[in-house]
């Protein structure tokens, strides 16, 4: 089951759809027409939402991947690869995040 866009984000599509149909586009060039598996790609934007400390992203990521029939453990890892690189405050925020997502699932 596909989840729902936050409602933010259904806001802003409804205030502004040219923009949000712009960006969509541009998301889908760059997912379908690379070598890596969608599962992949939102594995490397979910540790780059949590590299920028972005708590939606990595909400928007986790739901992606439990879609694509992601692992919480595969989740888990790719956010705690990124300690070396951003700090493990970060990894310790961005992991809570992720669980927000997991843990609502149970």
């Amino acid at each position: 089951m596909k989840s729902k866009p936050p409602k933010h984000y259904r806001r802003l599509k409804k205030m502004q759809p040219e923009f949000i149909a712009a960006w969509e586009a541009t998301s889908k060039a760059v997912r379908d027409k690379g070598p890596l598996p969608p599962k992949t790609g939102h594995l490397i934007q979910l540790a780059a939402a949590a590299a920028v400390h972005s708590e939606g992203a990595v909400h928007s990521h986790v739901r992606r991947l439990l879609e694509l029939k992601a692992k919480p453990a595969e989740i888990r890892q790719s956010i705690m690869l990124t300690a070396a690189t951003i700090g493990f405050p970060a990894v310790m925020a961005a992991l809570s995040w992720a669980d927000d997502i997991l843990e609502a699932g149970r």
